[in-house]
């Protein structure tokens, strides 16, 4: 395992960052352990919910974690707006940083992760194998 931290920049898509620093270190797995920062807008499907959610303004990241694939992310956030109401749910593409997100990030190369539809529960889940 290697862990690294990573900087967003203001605009960066959350989402597409993550996808694309994945796919630069080379790296078929990987954890993103923590996250925080601030978002201009953010994209969060709720628990249930079919189609995300859109929220603008000036949002804090409490919380982000998740798994990084070459067949998908699958991210959960949590964020506070200018009012301290806290939000939390999948990351849809549509997250823009404002000013930075700090993240760690532990790469996995001896892992592959990849999603696979599950008769258990109608998606795709993570299937985990050795690299």
């Amino acid at each position: 395992m290697d862990a690294a931290p990573l900087r967003l920049n203001p605009g960066d898509d959350l989402r597409a960052a993550l996808d694309a620093a994945r796919a630069t270190h080379g790296c078929e797995a990987a954890f993103v352990v923590a996250g925080i920062g601030s978002l201009s807008a953010a994209r969060l499907r709720l628990a249930g919910a079919e189609e995300p959610q859109s929220l603008d303004g000036d949002l804090e990241i409490l919380t982000l974690c998740g798994t990084l694939s070459a067949d998908g992310s699958h991210l959960h956030m949590s964020i506070a707006d200018a009012d301290g109401q806290v939000l939390g749910g999948h990351v849809a593409p549509g997250c823009i940083v404002r000013t930075t997100a700090e993240l760690l990030v532990a790469w996995l190369p001896e892992w592959r992760f990849s999603r696979e539809p599950d008769a258990l529960t109608g998606y795709a889940e993570l299937v985990i194998r050795k690299a």
